[in-house]
């Protein structure tokens, strides 16, 4: 018996695409099934959680999870990345120096527990860190057979200094934003975002999505263009910038 995404929690946006919205910061995690592949888009808070997204997103693929896109490095998108063993995983150029050096790491573990995840958590994800093989520092595009396409681009800074967002076309497109886009709340800005790069970042967001497309943020519901683009104007005040 074929399982359906909402049965496990999951939300389906498109066609072998959907969401889920993981508990304790309300994170999404991506799916886009292809044939003989899967694509997961941010791999959760913890080891143990990014078990539990592998095997829903294996379930509802019916295939083991081969590519892993990370949409920037905070531990609630992150954390989870040493779960996918054998997939190849993909993040913006320049997020290596985050998630491998020492200063970084020992950034990310604070983070989380000033955030209330579990020391002994953080500890165990921070052991064992997964970064990127490929760095995208452009735009690159994904086969996933069966005509499934998926483009990894490189839209920032923004949130972070390196932000990925993934579109993957259809009817609709879908763009999977991260954190440059947020609906349960105002966009946090931490210590490592460039603000006055954000509003062009969700300038290319939009460029690359069109009007019709639904947007996936890093927290909330699915969002469209209108919103990204008044979300764009807020930080534009916010932040002084045009």
């Amino acid at each position: 018996m074929t399982v359906t995404w909402e049965e496990l929690g999951w939300e389906r946006v498109a066609t072998g695409v959907g969401r889920c919205r993981l508990p304790g910061w309300d994170c999404t995690a991506g799916l886009v099934i292809g044939e003989g592949t899967a694509l997961l888009i941010d791999s959760g808070s913890g080891l143990a959680e990014g078990a539990r997204l592998r095997a829903q997103a294996e379930e509802l693929a019916g295939q083991r999870v081969t590519h892993l896109a990370l949409t920037h490095p905070h531990f609630d998108h992150v954390f989870g990345a040493a779960a996918f063993a054998g997939a190849e995983v993909f993040g913006a150029v320049g997020v290596e120096t985050v998630l491998r050096g020492r200063l970084g790491r020992a950034e990310l573990r604070a983070d989380a527990v000033r955030n209330g995840l579990d020391p002994a958590v953080a500890d165990e994800a921070v052991d064992a860190l997964v970064s990127p093989r490929h760095h995208v520092s452009g735009e690159w595009t994904l086969d996933l057979g069966g005509g499934r396409q998926a483009l990894l681009a490189n839209v920032g800074p923004g949130h972070t200094a390196h932000d990925l967002a993934v579109l993957v076309p259809g009817s609709p497109e879908v763009v999977f934003c991260g954190d440059l886009v947020e609906e349960a709340g105002e966009p946090q800005a931490g210590p490592d975002a460039v603000p006055p790069h954000w509003p062009a970042a969700l300038d290319r967001l939009l460029d690359l999505g069109g009007e019709d497309a639904l947007y996936v943020p890093g927290h909330g519901a699915v969002v469209d263009a209108v919103f990204v683009r008044a979300q764009r104007d807020a930080l534009a005040v916010r932040f002084g910038v045009s």
